[in-house]
């Protein structure tokens, strides 16, 4: 087992490595995250789908959804949340700032073309018709739900996430094995799924598989006799961008990058500064 400060050390070597990969392989390597995440999310929406209490229906998709998280690390894929621990290799002054930005943004993007791909194939393969359109009332009400936040309280749901997400990454790093390192990573990412914080790379799914599912009339029809009209208005590709993944990808990097990846730099890898003789308590005494 790698200590704390021999997991922020080997970091550094990682994010180098990061950013050495070709734009092109590192696109498909987003695009690779954003389906295992999606994939993820569709198990958390089915498995609680027909379950009547909602507090059950949510642990259940806590217990599923850490397979993403799980194929993102093991499968070697690229996802936006956990590189947010990259501004360690930059504060180090291994990588430059410019080179994260635009390993954030090539990752991002795949991550959201991966997001919808999965989002729109689950739809239109009749995926959520399951259970009697009940995981399509469910996706609807999840993605109407995250687009009805206030910009503050998706700011710090995603915060809390990825503080949650990035400890989860440092906690696999921790771990010599598989085993290891999918028991360490399990419990933080069951928790933010347990209390509702907001993930940019879910949501990517989440959303436009709700967008989708409202437009098919039979699952609207579902949804709507089931939960009313409340929140569906506010469903649009303009509120997927605006309302939440704006907000939630700031908490994002703040929870991740300030929270977890600079917080552990400046506690193991930065460098006390050099005590002046006056300053270690004491005078040099003079050579007789």
């Amino acid at each position: 087992m790698y200590s704390p400060k021999e997991i922020a050390q080997n970091y550094i070597a990682t994010g180098v490595a990061k950013i050495k990969i070709p734009t092109s392989k590192m696109l498909l390597l987003g695009i690779l995250a954003g389906i295992q995440i999606a994939l993820a999310g569709v198990g958390a929406i089915i498995a609680p789908a027909t379950i009547a209490s909602a507090s059950l229906g949510t642990l259940i998709a806590a217990l599923v959804f850490p397979t993403g998280i799980a194929m993102v690390l093991l499968a070697g894929s690229e996802l936006f949340t956990g590189n947010c621990l990259m501004i360690i290799p930059v504060l180090q002054k291994e990588i430059k700032l410019e080179a994260m930005l635009k390993n954030w943004l090539c990752v991002y993007a795949g991550n959201f073309i991966g997001g919808v791909f999965i989002a729109a194939i689950t739809v239109y393969s009749g995926t959520f018709s399951l259970f009697g359109d009940a995981a399509a009332v469910y996706v609807i009400k999840t993605a109407a739900a995250k687009v009805s936040l206030s910009f503050s309280d998706a700011l710090l749901r995603g915060v809390l996430c990825n503080f949650l997400v990035c400890a989860a990454v440092w906690m696999s790093y921790a771990s010599k094995d598989v085993v290891g390192k999918v028991a360490a990573m399990f419990l933080p990412i069951m928790l933010f799924v347990l209390s509702g914080y907001e993930h940019s790379n879910a949501n990517m799914f989440f959303i436009p598989a709700g967008l989708f599912a409202s437009r098919n009339m039979a699952y609207l029809d579902a949804y709507i006799a089931t939960a009313g009209t409340g929140y569906i208005g506010a469903l649009t590709w303009g509120s997927l961008f605006i309302k939440n993944l704006i907000p939630v990808t700031i908490g994002n990097i703040i929870g991740g990058s300030v929270l977890i990846g600079a917080a552990y730099w400046f506690i193991y890898l930065r460098e006390s500064p050099t005590k002046t003789p006056a300053s270690s308590g004491g005078k040099k005494k003079k050579k007789k």
